[in-house]
């Protein structure tokens, strides 16, 4: 897959405790990127945050360190980003998890696979 020059940056903000179906929601994101031919997706763990209930999680203290926040990455041309979003829509309703999504414009500089193992 070739990508380069201008493409799109989705963000998608959840929590490490979101399942679906029990399953880690975030490892649901990066399955169905896989399957739509997405060119590829990062999770990111955050060590601290809050969102829309003002709770703060944060890994600092044993007794708040459960549900950290993840943030998965994904870029790939607007087109299929934007194709996409409808999948990002049905898991957040499917979880019933709250949750945030970004999307900005991303430039890519150098996207090649690395060599095999």
């Amino acid at each position: 897959m070739k990508l380069e020059g201008t493409g799109k940056l989705l963000r998608i903000f959840i929590g490490e405790e979101d399942h679906l179906n029990r399953k880690p929601l975030y490892q649901v994101f990066v399955e169905r990127a896989k399957e739509f031919g997405l060119a590829g997706a990062t999770v990111l763990r955050g060590v601290e945050s809050y969102g829309a209930t003002s709770r703060i999680h944060t890994a600092k203290l044993l007794e708040l360190s459960e549900d950290l926040p993840l943030v998965i990455e994904i870029v790939d041309t607007e087109e299929k980003i934007d194709s996409f979003l409808p999948i990002v829509t049905e898991l957040f309703e499917k979880a019933g998890c709250g949750g945030m999504v970004t999307e900005e414009k991303a430039t890519v500089i150098h996207y090649t696979p690395g060599k095999a193992p």
